[in-house]
């Protein structure tokens, strides 16, 4: 499977501003891509991509004053299978963990945990460990939030996402981390593209997408709460604790997101 991807963003800032942006395909898919990434910025000027200790890639640039558009394109190389489904996989015991996956165990910024933990344990308790129990918790938040742009709040926590049954994709993944992590399954926030590639129907808006992994046994595994079954064509952009961690812009300083459009198509 091949596989178009890109995106581009406008933004207005009243003084020269450094900005950070998630746009490059994270470390691991690196090997994957087909031909030379193309960036380009208008007003034209020098840009840097810096890989972070997690495998992000952050495109580093000094926004002008005014106006500033950034566009990227690639294309890359997918396996042409769906999401692994592995029914089977249990849980290890916690005393097990590798040492860096006790950090997905934590609350953060927008993981709530102390909140929400006599509720994790009460809906889950008794359910089988390991894979199952991290796709009841899917089914469970898949079945309270509602996909609704209009409920986008930048600073909405897990609790208050199913407080509101209402939110976008890094709602639900919040809630899933959240209730994970509650019950000791370490979980991780993803970022990436995913298109519609696989769908019915093409007529979904194609924006910037969030999904979750959770360490099982002896490895990481890609859940999707929002969508809840198998999807094709995912290119993974970063990992981190929420998205706090991996926000697609940063600037440091006031900025205004004028314009944006992100584009994820089957070659």
């Amino acid at each position: 499977m091949h596989l178009s991807l890109g995106c581009q963003l406008e933004l207005r800032c009243e003084l020269p501003t450094p900005v950070l942006a998630l746009v490059h395909p994270h470390g691991s898919r690196v090997p994957d891509l087909l031909a030379p990434e193309q960036v380009q910025l208008q007003p034209d000027r020098g840009y840097e991509v810096l890989t972070d200790q997690s495998g992000n890639r952050w495109c580093r640039f000094l926004a002008a004053a005014g106006s500033t558009s950034l566009r990227y394109a690639a294309t890359i190389e997918g396996p042409d299978s769906p999401d692994l489904v592995r029914p089977a996989v249990r849980q290890g015991p916690i005393e097990a963990l590798p040492i860096d996956t006790y950090r997905f165990l934590n609350a953060s910024t927008y993981c709530d945990t102390p909140v929400l933990m006599d509720l994790a344990w009460t809906t889950f308790a008794g359910l089988p460990s390991g894979w199952p129990l991290v796709q009841a918790i899917c089914d469970w938040v898949h079945g309270r939030i509602r996909f609704d742009y209009e409920a986008v709040r930048p600073h909405k926590c897990a609790s208050e996402a199913l407080a509101e049954g209402a939110g976008v994709c890094r709602d639900y993944a919040h809630l899933a981390i959240t209730l994970c992590r509650c019950l000791n399954i370490p979980a991780r926030y993803c970022t990436g593209y995913l298109g519609n590639t696989g769908l019915p129907s093409a007529t979904a808006l194609v924006d910037f997408s969030a999904w979750f992994e959770v360490f099982l046994a002896d490895r990481w595994y890609v859940f999707d709460a929002r969508h809840n079954f198998p999807r094709y064509g995912r290119v993974l952009i970063a990992r981190g604790r929420d998205a706090a961690d991996v926000p697609f812009l940063r600037s440091f300083g006031p900025h205004q997101l004028t314009g944006f459009e992100v584009i994820t198509e089957l070659i």
